[in-house]
């Protein structure tokens, strides 16, 4: 994996991008998954990994850490805290309980939903969204749109790894990226 958006001299970054297993095949024939889960088995890297988001974030006046299921549950909570926002999970349909609003988007075949529970945040908040990958952007697309409804500003979406052959990027319109590791 290469560097993108981090200054390339920035010694946290191989150590993030080592860390990070490549499974051929997984889930299925043709894909490379980027496994995330030897990143937060090394403190080293995770804690780099949080660290350099953090430090991006933290005087941007950011209210909202929104954070996409799953694996934004795992990076976006200590960057929230870090930097005094609140988290706000965005969750896949039917798992928040009490009265939710949500936003569909488009899968290679059909469609889903990403939800948030209404009254999580207010219009005029500054939000970051964090996932741990950024592939078509269909998911991170979904919840600018949810966001963004409801008058959130939506400051940047911030991931660990880009897969940029999938150009997911282009379908954030004028939406920030920030990517600490990109594949090569």
């Amino acid at each position: 994996m290469a560097s993108s958006n981090v200054d390339a001299t920035d010694d946290r970054i191989p150590r993030i991008s080592s860390s990070i297993r490549v499974i051929p095949d997984f889930p299925k024939p043709g894909i490379m998954f980027q496994d995330i889960t030897t990143l937060l088995l090394d403190p080293a890297a995770f804690k780099d990994t949080i660290d350099l988001f953090v430090e991006r974030y933290k005087d941007k006046k950011i209210d909202v850490v929104a954070g996409i299921e799953a694996r934004g549950f795992i990076f976006g909570p200590p960057i929230a805290l870090a930097i005094g926002a609140k988290f706000v999970p965005m969750r896949k349909p039917k798992k928040l309980p009490g009265e939710v609003i949500s936003e569909e988007y488009s899968l290679e075949y059909g469609t889903d939903k990403i939800e948030m529970h209404v009254g999580a945040v207010q219009p005029g908040e500054r939000a970051v969204i964090v996932d741990d990958l950024i592939a078509t952007g269909g998911t991170l697309t979904a919840a600018i749109r949810l966001l963004e409804r409801v008058g959130v500003d939506v400051v940047e979406c911030a991931c660990v790894i880009e897969l940029p052959e999938l150009k997911g990027r282009d379908r954030l319109g004028d939406k920030s990226l920030f990517v600490l590791v990109s594949s090569a």
